[in-house]
């Protein structure tokens, strides 16, 4: 939102904010295995957006830094006392880097950690994933996440190959092939929300692979690099629009046929619990991104706001995930409700909403001290949810009386 046309599900740790000074360890480290892409999607916030610095970068992770932020990822864990850690094999397209080049990495990285169990997934585009890296990933236990946009019209407005045919044809017939013989590598899919795609359309050709989940991604932009088609007039919230009769469908379908990480996230912390993904809800961010070179970077979606956004100037050949920890950057964006922009924090639904994703809120000339630029979608998608949840509790409590 890289592996899935430049998108990745923001995590969050489903965790309380930890006591001031108190950092939550880094659970989920994203490994940029390959800083080139197979696909030339119009919409990849690596290669379209403000932050380039991928052309300096080195195409592939090498074994040494391999081993190394498999070390580093063991220190962290142990010192932590994880019971595991969880690796996203990302990009660029990770595929690029070939069945022995994944095959490498995965020993390293879980060789460099033992003891601590490290469980791997890798997130594709789905255009090179084939029998043999099917195989291998059954072998080797790594777990698949596939970017789907919809049926061939929809996916194939943004996921396009360098010369211009579409990529949907190959990505279906990858899915066949992971959703026959091979279902229990299937993670789920990625879908970035495009305005112009009838949203129930979409729906229900994704469900057609029987997805164990679907993580709806909304474009990235900011308040200076403002979404597609979303408006400046707060009274129009088209996002919301179009995500609200999809949710609509699942909630009222009978026994949901897949999980939607962004609408049960949101239920759930309306029940009073708490979030496990990034962009909504104040759960602190506990994700650390190592691009090819080694450097130790902050969530690469910061790369839509401006050049750099998501440095730390730290490295895993020199410096630990606890430094990571240590920068401004991570710290604020596991500060909670207190990192919330004034007119965020005066907000009836802050506590649910959490600011959205912290990459949205960036303008020049003030930085993230913002409310998302998707501010008016999530209010009206979240109010949405509230007012059908309110109603199946008080009918629940009618019935019991």
């Amino acid at each position: 939102m890289p592996g899935p046309g430049g998108h990745r599900p923001p995590a969050g740790t489903g965790a309380r904010p930890a006591p001031p000074g108190r950092p939550v360890p880094i659970r989920q480290f994203v490994v940029k295995l390959h800083s080139r892409c197979d696909l030339a999607c119009d919409h990849c916030y690596v290669y379209t957006m403000a932050d380039q610095r991928w052309r300096s970068r080195p195409r592939t992770m090498s074994p040494l830094v391999l081993a190394r932020v498999g070390e580093r990822i063991g220190e962290h864990a142990r010192r932590h006392r994880l019971d595991r850690a969880g690796v996203i094999l990302h990009g660029g397209e990770p595929l690029l880097a070939g069945p022995d080049g994944i095959e490498r990495a995965v020993g390293l990285i879980r060789r460099g950690a033992a003891p601590v169990p490290v469980r791997m997934t890798v997130q594709t585009n789905g255009v090179r994933l084939d029998d043999a890296f099917l195989r291998l990933f059954a072998r080797l236990s790594v777990g698949v996440s596939v970017s789907l946009d919809g049926d061939r019209a929809a996916h194939d407005r943004h996921r396009r190959r360098p010369d211009g045919r579409g990529s949907h044809d190959l990505v279906q017939a990858a899915l066949r092939r992971l959703t026959g013989s091979y279902r229990q590598l299937f993670n789920g899919l990625l879908c970035t929300v495009e305005l112009r795609n009838d949203p129930r359309t979409v729906y229900r050709s994704l469900l057609a692979y029987r997805p164990p989940v679907v993580d709806f991604l909304l474009p990235h932009g900011t308040w200076t690099s403002p979404p597609p088609g979303r408006p400046a007039d707060p009274r129009h919230t088209p996002y919301a629009d179009w995500l609200i009769p999809i949710f609509d469908e699942w909630y009222h379908s009978p026994g949901p046929p897949t999980r939607i990480r962004l609408f049960e996230e949101i239920i759930q912390l309306l029940l009073g619990g708490t979030s496990r993904l990034a962009g909504v809800g104040a759960s602190p961010v506990a994700v650390a991104v190592v691009e090819t070179d080694g450097a130790i970077e902050l969530d690469d979606t910061l790369g839509a706001a401006h050049p750099g956004a998501g440095r730390t100037g730290l490295h895993v050949a020199r410096d630990t995930f606890d430094a990571a920890l240590d920068q401004p950057g991570f710290r604020t964006q596991q500060a909670g409700l207190t990192g919330l922009a004034a007119g965020c924090r005066a907000c009836d639904l802050h506590r649910v909403c959490g600011g959205g994703l912290y990459t949205h809120r960036y303008r020049a000339g003030n930085g993230f001290d913002n409310p998302s630029v998707y501010c008016a979608d999530l209010y009206r998608l979240i109010g949405h949810i509230r007012d059908a949840v309110r109603r199946d509790v008080a009918a629940l409590r009618k019935a019991a009386s």
